[in-house]
C-alpha cells in the first residue's frame, strides 16, 4: 500500500471502533431499599448529625408515619 491510503477493510474496522456507545447512568446507592431516597437520607442525617441511637431514629420516623424497625436505619448508615 502507498503511504496515505488505507484499505476498505481498514476503514470499516476504524468506523466500527469509533462508534459512540450510550453512557448508562450510574446505579443509585439507594437501589434495592424499601423506602424512598428522602426517608433514607433523613434517617442517616439524624443518626450522624445528632448522635441518635437507632431506636431514637426509629421513633422519630414513626412520629412522621414511617414504620421501620431499628435494623433498617443501621443498614442505611452502612452506605
Amino acid at each position: 500500500m502507498h503511504r496515505g491510503k488505507t484499505s476498505f477493510g481498514m476503514l470499516k474496522r476504524m468506523r466500527r471502533s469509533c462508534r459512540v456507545r450510550p453512557v448508562l447512568p450510574p446505579r443509585s446507592a439507594f437501589a434495592g431499599f424499601r423506602f424512598p431516597r428522602e426517608v433514607i437520607v433523613l434517617a442517616v442525617r439524624w443518626y450522624l448529625r445528632y448522635g441518635l441511637s437507632y431506636r431514637d431514629v426509629e421513633e422519630l420516623l414513626a412520629e412522621r408515619g414511617v414504620q421501620v424497625d431499628q435494623v433498617k436505619p443501621r443498614s442505611y448508615t452502612a452506605l
